[in-house]
């Protein structure tokens, strides 16, 4: 009798989840919407996207693609984002506590005071920030694109980077740039150490380690490769290499090895999970979807400041 009962339980959850994905779809086409979801979100979000990506991947295709409503599973900032790019869409984030503690990290006025002590230098904000702090930056970059923004400017010019140290680190040890860092971080990719890393290339010798561009110094010099997200998933998929230790946000195994069957993924800390990033679930963008909730918009006097910064990003999207 047990084992009916709990087989009748799991025939009633799936059949639950089933019917929550066809009330979503049949939205999508109502509201003629997209499900766009970071390389970070719950597996069952993935699933659900019309397309999964990075920061900058989503940010592309948010500007090109042909929609009236951008159900965006992600944290706020990229939400912003998208607002930003398609102001003639409605942008719908569907957990609105859904942040970002390293964006976070600055606002507009700590930067203006910033600036305000370096007055000839140029900024360049991650894509990991609100708004109103891309409205007071030059430049706006990703994890992909950063080492390509920062080169794009002229050697003779003092630079302000916010909010990732770590981030700014990386750049200045790829381009060989001095940059004046803000102290933000990501706590997720901070809590990977290198310790972490040797001990899974312990455990897996033939594994290639791979980490995210916010990991602290020791990890990325532990690390075979830095990588943003996107750049991961395609460099795993044209490698040789059948093993990867992954040091970065936990979600991204789900994408990994979806796209790679043949291959092990070995994640470097278990514990490296974005609280934020796991709270959007399929309940919640049907209710976005249901009640059109939660728009996020930008102002337009906020927002055209801050495309400027976003323009220059992405013609230095390749």
């Amino acid at each position: 009798m047990i084992l009916i009962f709990r087989f009748s339980e799991s025939r009633k959850t799936m059949n639950i989840k089933e019917t929550i994905e066809e009330k979503i779809m049949k939205l999508k086409r109502q509201r003629r919407a997209v499900i766009l979801a970071h390389n970070y979100q719950a597996d069952e979000v993935q699933e659900m996207a019309d397309f999964t990506g990075d920061s900058l991947e989503l940010s592309q295709r948010a500007a090109k693609i042909e929609a009236d409503v951008i159900v965006f599973c992600g944290v706020h900032f990229m939400a912003e984002t998208a607002s930003i790019l398609c102001p003639e869409k409605i942008i719908l984030l569907p957990d609105k506590t859904s942040g970002c503690p390293m964006a976070d990290m600055i606002n507009a006025d700590q930067l203006r005071e910033l600036k305000a002590k370096h007055p000839d230098a140029l900024v360049v904000c991650y894509v990991n920030s609100t708004a109103e702090v891309k409205a007071e930056s030059d430049y706006c970059c990703t994890s992909a694109n950063a080492v390509a923004v920062v080169r794009s400017i002229p050697e003779d010019r003092q630079i302000i980077f916010v909010p990732d140290k770590f981030l700014g680190q990386h750049v200045m040890s790829q381009t060989g740039r001095s940059m004046i860092l803000w102290p933000g971080y990501c706590p997720t990719h901070a809590r990977i150490s290198e310790e972490d890393i040797l001990r899974e290339k312990q455990s897996h010798p033939g594994a290639l380690v791979m980490v995210h561009p916010e990991c602290t110094n020791p990890v990325r010099a532990a690390a075979d490769q830095v990588l943003s997200t996107g750049q991961m998933c395609r460099f795993v998929r044209n490698s040789p290499v059948e093993e990867f230790i992954v040091g970065t946000e936990l979600g991204i195994m789900y994408r990994l090895k979806k796209e790679n069957p043949g291959k092990r993924f070995y994640p470097a800390k278990e514990s490296a999970v974005c609280p934020n990033m796991k709270k959007i679930t399929l309940e919640k963008i049907l209710w976005s979807l249901e009640d059109m909730e939660y728009e996020v918009r930008v102002s337009d006097q906020v927002r055209e400041r801050a495309k400027l910064a976003l323009d220059r990003m992405m013609a230095l999207s390749v």
